[in-house]
């Protein structure tokens, strides 16, 4: 039991860190443990293992709102957050959206129980019918958020520009070499189509200094809190059996409003929603490794690689770490008032830089390459008044077209 919840420990402090620091995931680490999987197993046992894994994954859900609120940089899951949380940063609230994060993440952890028990005894039984239907359900998703966009052209157009990045990057993807092996494409994929516009955006503005943060409270009421929680569940519940979609891009098809303009109208409703779903993918990701075989992420392949222990074990090792991560978030909410006194141009600098450092460590040449690629699609929604979700295209467009068999990744 020691090594256990050791291991479970050392998830916690893993997810902490590659929640909190810029561009690191999950499955950076998840890629680590699996490469010192045989000294690892000898000390801590391969069920210790799966409980780390597992735990680093859940707390990273809960920590990476703290970098998308404070800093503007996101991950492959909070992309379409990272608008919303640093609004109410720059309006003095960004502990109140640290803490909304948390507090939708721990009842996106609640709430994935009971779909828990569904997806692992019911959803197995239909998972052809499932399969067949991805591909449609990725283009009606797309199809709505350009009909609703305020200028369905450019939507389109970005769209469409943004998926043939994808493509090129995923079907290319073994170019992708650093110094620890094939790198991950998401990373400088993701990172300039969501995550360098908005820095070199900071660096260009004429503010130096954050705004003076304040925490008042939670503006949102108890009953908006559940029923935001539930609807990011629910499309949690999506994403964590079907591949293509991220949690972002389900709670922005979930949220979108005619006007196109989800993420300002209600930027509070919308954090509870997406961390709901990110904290729910991850959960119910374990359901589809067990029921079906389904790696999810690049956690879950690592977890696979271990005979996988009782899955009473790896819920129990969930929920310590979903309660660590809460309260962990909550600390590092405080964040923000130290942020405020930082000046921002160079504290964006400094994280361009990182950045730019870690896809060349990762993912060397060729990842350098995508993050320029996608930087230079990135800067094309501030230019032309279009929502940044549409470069979303470059994990749909590719996944609809291989569930179409169209396309070979």
């Amino acid at each position: 039991m020691l090594s256990l919840l050791a291991g479970t420990l050392a998830g916690v402090l893993l997810g902490a860190l590659s929640g909190l620091i810029p561009g690191l995931h999950a499955n950076t680490f998840a890629g680590i443990v699996s490469a010192a999987a045989v000294p690892l197993a000898f000390v801590l046992g391969a069920d210790s293992i799966c409980c780390l894994l597992v735990s680093c994954m859940i707390v990273h859900t809960f920590l990476d709102a703290v970098p998308s609120t404070f800093i503007g940089v996101p991950d492959a899951d909070t992309v379409l957050s990272v608008l919303p949380a640093h609004q109410l940063y720059l309006a003095g609230n960004g502990e109140e959206a640290v803490r909304l994060s948390a507090l939708g993440s721990l009842w996106g952890f609640v709430y994935a129980l009971p779909v828990f028990a569904a997806f692992f005894f019911i959803l197995p039984h239909f998972q052809s019918e499932i399969d067949w239907a991805i591909a449609l359900i990725i283009l009606t998703a797309a199809g709505l958020l350009i009909v609703f966009s305020k200028t369905p052209f450019w939507a389109l157009l970005l769209f469409f520009v943004s998926g043939m990045l994808g493509i090129f990057s995923m079907r290319f993807s073994y170019f992708s070499a650093g110094v620890f092996g094939t790198g991950e494409v998401l990373l400088p994929l993701l990172t300039g189509l969501f995550g360098i516009p908005v820095l070199l955006h900071s660096l260009q503005s004429k503010t130096e200094a954050g705004t003076e943060q304040k925490f008042l409270g939670l503006a949102v009421s108890k009953k908006e809190v559940l029923k935001s929680t539930m609807r990011g569940t629910l499309a949690g519940a999506v994403v964590g059996w079907l591949p293509g979609f991220s949690s972002g891009t389900a709670n922005a098809l979930l949220a979108v409003h005619k006007s196109g303009e989800y993420e300002s109208r209600r930027p509070r409703e919308y954090l509870l929603a997406t961390s709901a779903a990110n904290t729910a993918n991850a959960v119910l990701g374990v359901a589809a490794l067990y029921a079906v075989g389904r790696m999810r992420s690049g956690t879950l392949a690592a977890v696979a690689e271990f005979p996988l222990p009782n899955i009473f074990l790896l819920l129990a090792a969930a929920a310590i770490s979903a309660v660590l991560g809460y309260l962990l978030t909550v600390l590092f909410s405080r964040a923000g008032r130290k942020a405020a006194q930082v000046n921002q141009k160079t504290l964006c600098l400094v994280v361009l830089i990182f950045l730019i450092l870690l896809t060349a460590v990762f993912c060397g040449p060729f990842g350098l390459l995508l993050l320029i690629l996608a930087s230079a699609v990135g800067v094309i929604p501030a230019k032309l008044g279009v929502s940044r979700i549409f470069c979303m295209g470059a994990v749909m467009l590719p996944v609809m077209l291989f569930s179409f068999g169209l396309l070979q990744l």
